[in-house]
C-alpha cells in the first residue's frame, strides 16, 4: 500500500509542484494537499488571511485524523510548518525558507516569529535545507545536527536544457527575469538599470516572467523610464514554457534582498544564461563574481547597469560562465537524483517512527 503525504503549503507555486510532483515520481506516495484560501493580495485580504489561519488547526487535526497520512510536510516554520507540527501527525517535515524564516528582522513579530519557529523545529522530525546557507539559522535555533538534510530539490534536467549556445555575444543585450513580481525581488532597480543602459545608447531586450502585486506599478516605471518599447511583460505562464524563454537570452538578472536557495538560478544556469544577481548569501554560495556569474549591489541601480556593460563586452567570460554553470548542475542539481534521495529519507522516517 502506498504511504500518504499531507502537504500543506500553496500549490500553485513552482517549487510546491517540484516538491510533490518528485515525491510522487520517485517516493510512490499518494498526495494529500491543503492550503490557505485567502490570497495576500491586498491588506484586507493579509488581515483575512491570518484569521484563516488561526482558525484552521482543527480543519488540519481533522484531515489527519480521517486520512490518517503517514506524514505532513510543509514549507517555512513560522506559517505551514507551525500548522504541520500541531497536526497530530507523529511525522512531520519542514522546509525553511530562505536564509531563516525569521524575516523581516524588523517586523514587530520577531520575538513570535522566533517561539512559533523554535516549537516547529523542536516538533518536526525532519528539517530541510535546500542549501548550506540555510544551515546557519538552524544551528543558532538548536536544532540537531541528526534532524537536518541539506540537499536541493533540484530541477528537471530533462526540460531545462539549451537548444542553441545563445551565450555566444549578440548585437543586442538580451536580458530575461523569472522571479515574481513582489517588492523582495527588487525589479525597481532592474527597470532603472536598463534606463541606463539606454542612455548609453546601448541596444537591449529585457523580459520579465510572471505575475505579482508589482506587476502595474512595474509597467508604469517602465513607461515612466522610457524604456517600455525594450520591456516584455509576459504574464504568468506555464512553468513548462519557461526553458523556452530561458534559451533566447544571454542574461539572466535576479535582484532578491534575501534568498536561500533560488531554483530559478538553477534553470537558468542549466539553460546557460549568464547569471547577474545580487550579492547576498544565498547567491554567493552559487555565484563566484566573475567566475560563473556577477554578483552586484543589492538595490543600486547604477552598479546593476556597470555589471552589464562590462560582462556584455567580455564575451570569454561569458562562455566560461555558462559552461561551468552547466556542469555544476548537472552534477549537484539534478531532480531526478535528488528526490529519490529526499524520497528514500522520506520512507525511512517513516520506517522509524
Amino acid at each position: 500500500m502506498k504511504k500518504k503525504i499531507l502537504f500543506l503549503g500553496e500549490t500553485y507555486r513552482a517549487d510546491a509542484q517540484t516538491w510533490i510532483n518528485g515525491l510522487q515520481d520517485f517516493g510512490d506516495f499518494n498526495i494529500i494537499t491543503w492550503e490557505l484560501q485567502t490570497p495576500s493580495n491586498s491588506f484586507v485580504n493579509k488581515v483575512l488571511r491570518i484569521f484563516e489561519y488561526l482558525c484552521c488547526v482543527s480543519k488540519i487535526r481533522k484531515i489527519v485524523q480521517i486520512k490518517k497520512p503517514n506524514i505532513v510536510i510543509a514549507e517555512r516554520a513560522t506559517s505551514y510548518g507551525f500548522l504541520a507540527a500541531l497536526s497530530g501527525c507523529k511525522t512531520v517535515v519542514i522546509a525553511q525558507q530562505g536564509i531563516s524564516d525569521l524575516w523581516p528582522e524588523n517586523s514587530v513579530l520577531f520575538p513570535l516569529k522566533k517561539i512559533i519557529q523554535n516549537y516547529a523545529f523542536k516538533k518536526a522530525t525532519l528539517i530541510h535545507a535546500w542549501g548550506e546557507v540555510m544551515i546557519p539559522a538552524m544551528i543558532a535555533a538548536k536544532v540537531p545536527a541528526s534532524k537536518i538534510m541539506m540537499l536541493p530539490k533540484g530541477i528537471d534536467l530533462n526540460k531545462f536544457f539549451p537548444a542553441n549556445d545563445f551565450a555566444i555575444k549578440q548585437e543586442k543585450l538580451f536580458a530575461i527575469v523569472t522571479r515574481s513580481l513582489e517588492t523582495e525581488y527588487d525589479h525597481q532597480t532592474i527597470l532603472k538599470a536598463f534606463a541606463i543602459l539606454k542612455s548609453k545608447n546601448i541596444d537591449f531586450q529585457l523580459t520579465i516572467i510572471g505575475d505579482g502585486s508589482q506587476k502595474k506599478f512595474l509597467q508604469q516605471l517602465s513607461k515612466d523610464l522610457q524604456i517600455d518599447k525594450n520591456v516584455f511583460f509576459t504574464g504568468k505562464i506555464n512553468n513548462n514554457d519557461l526553458p523556452k524563454f530561458l534559451e533566447q537570452h544571454q542574461f539572466y538578472i535576479s535582484m532578491p534582498t534575501t534568498e536561500g536557495v533560488s531554483a530559478s538560478l538553477f534553470e537558468a544556469m542549466a539553460c546557460k544564461c549568464y547569471p547577474i544577481v545580487s550579492d547576498i548569501p544565498g547567491n554567493a554560495v552559487f555565484i563566484k563574481n566573475n567566475k560563473n556569474g556577477s554578483l552586484t549591489l543589492v538595490g543600486n541601480a547604477e552598479k546593476l547597469a556597470e555589471t552589464l556593460i562590462v560582462a556584455y563586452a567580455n564575451e570569454p567570460q561569458i562562455l566560461s560562465a555558462v559552461h561551468l554553470n552547466y556542469k555544476f548542475v548537472h552534477q549537484n542539481a539534478n531532480y531526478a537524483t535528488n528526490m529519490k534521495i529526499i524520497s528514500e529519507k522520506y520512507h525511512e522516517i517513516i520506517e522509524n517512527q
